[in-house]
């Protein structure tokens, strides 16, 4: 119960991740963590003040419906891009609520394929369970019109340089990359 015996999450990651200056822990000591990264980047790493093209009719997230934001009820995805390597990338679905993940195969970056995969997607699926899809501000959901058009689910955008208004995403991508590390050639697995 003494405070001054606590110690805080960050001086546990700020001690692995310098410990190639202070010499205290095993070299390889980060393998250990569940993410495996090498390095941990402050808030000064970030493309802001880059430019970056605009989505046209945007929604942001805070125009999404309170029981998105409440998670009670299912139906409320999240979704992003998971990039592999020789140009391979996934897209993930993660349901706010029940947190049931969907994987989705892509053969391009486009938006014009982003858009007609998840279409087919998600016309396949019970379109009553689906509401909402908050994406990033990556413009390779450009066409979320269309999207929006062919199957009538909300799609919102969170704000610029805010991954945790996606957080349930983010970390389920996270822990994805468990299973697909980095440079792993996506192309070579099926939908199914």
């Amino acid at each position: 119960n003494n405070s001054r015996m606590q110690i805080s999450h960050e001086a546990i990651y700020r001690t692995v991740y310098l410990h190639k200056v202070r010499k205290i822990l095993p070299h390889n000591i980060h393998h250990c963590l569940r993410r495996n990264r090498s390095i941990r980047h402050g808030r000064s790493y970030s493309t802001r003040g880059q430019w970056r093209s605009k989505i046209k009719n945007a929604r942001s997230i805070h125009d999404r419906p309170q029981e998105a934001n409440n998670r009670t009820v299912s139906g409320h995805r999240e979704g992003d891009l998971i990039i592999g390597g020789t140009h391979s990338q996934i897209a993930t679905l993660v349901d706010r609520a029940t947190r049931k993940v969907d994987l989705v195969q892509l053969k391009d970056r486009s938006a014009t394929h982003l858009t007609a995969a998840l279409t087919h997607y998600l016309s396949n699926r019970v379109i009553a369970d689906l509401k909402t899809l908050t994406w990033d501000r990556g413009m390779e959901l450009a066409d979320h019109h269309n999207l929006t058009r062919a199957t009538g689910i909300d799609v919102f955008f969170a704000d610029p340089h805010s991954p945790w208004q996606r957080g349930t995403n983010e970390n389920t991508n996270g822990l994805i990359r468990q299973y697909l590390p980095k440079k792993t050639d996506l192309s070579t697995f099926s939908q199914a």
